[in-house]
């Protein structure tokens, strides 16, 4: 794979635009190699700094992608610039239309069943059913787990899309690496099952070029969101004025 990083935090992070993310997933199924792909926003950007366990995916995953404005204006403010957003939703929909081009197949997990099911309808209605190899819900208990890795490796899917909580999705894919040998695309989309399946409204244009959809998440799920958007706003922008001027720690 040939690509550029640049340091983002302590985290190597792509400088490649969606266009060129797409040819190295096509790359990786056609080559039979497998791709773990993690993008980073300003939430998890501040939960790595306290979550070893999340920090240690970022680091062994083989791209991480800039998913929001945020990263890449900060990145020009810290005079390492990247060429553009890639956000994660629009990763998924891209490879997926991918897919049905090119005759690949998927696996979605995660949501509620009634939620992962409607992606699936929408998706077969959209393009066929033969580009969805499974899917299953993302609720489960951890002896599980084992039951659910060997029903995506026996799908035989190509890509695999997980729609749990970060760094829950972060930390199955690491775990079972291993195992998902198979895979040759995968990555953790968060809560992209849910609009897709129109579950929930994605932010007009506007607010995502302008870097304001966390602001559209926080009006439609305010209890849940306040304090991963305000607070971790804030912290986000300490850990770029440190990274910037005196490298002093942020305090938790």
């Amino acid at each position: 794979m040939n690509f550029v990083s640049i340091s983002f935090l302590s985290i190597p992070v792509a400088a490649i635009t969606m266009e060129e993310l797409i040819n190295l997933v096509d790359e990786s199924v056609r080559e039979n190699n497998r791709l773990w792909y993690i993008d980073i926003n300003a939430s998890k950007a501040v939960d790595m700094q306290s979550d070893e366990n999340l920090l240690n995916c970022m680091k062994s995953c083989d791209i991480v992608g800039a998913d929001g404005k945020s990263i890449v204006w900060t990145s020009r403010f810290l005079g390492k610039p990247l060429p553009e957003r890639i956000a994660g939703i629009d990763v998924m929909e891209n490879i997926v239309l991918s897919a049905h081009q090119k005759g690949y197949t998927c696996f979605f997990f995660g949501a509620a069943d009634a939620i992962v099911q409607k992606l699936a309808e929408t998706y077969t209605l959209k393009y066929s059913p033969d580009i969805i190899a499974g899917y299953r819900n993302g609720y489960y208990r951890s002896d599980e787990e084992e039951k659910i890795v060997k029903q995506i490796v026996e799908s035989k899917a190509n890509i695999l899309f997980v729609a749990t909580s970060s760094p829950k999705q972060e930390m199955f894919l690491y775990n079972h690496r291993n195992k998902l040998t198979n895979i040759n695309f995968m990555m953790g989309v968060g809560g992209s099952f849910d609009v897709i399946a129109g579950l929930r409204k994605r932010a007009p244009v506007w607010m995502q070029q302008m870097g304001l959809e966390w602001l559209a998440r926080l009006i439609q799920e305010p209890r849940r969101m306040w304090k991963r958007y305000l607070i971790g706003n804030f912290r986000f922008i300490l850990l770029v004025l440190r990274e910037k001027f005196n490298k002093r720690p942020v305090p938790h």
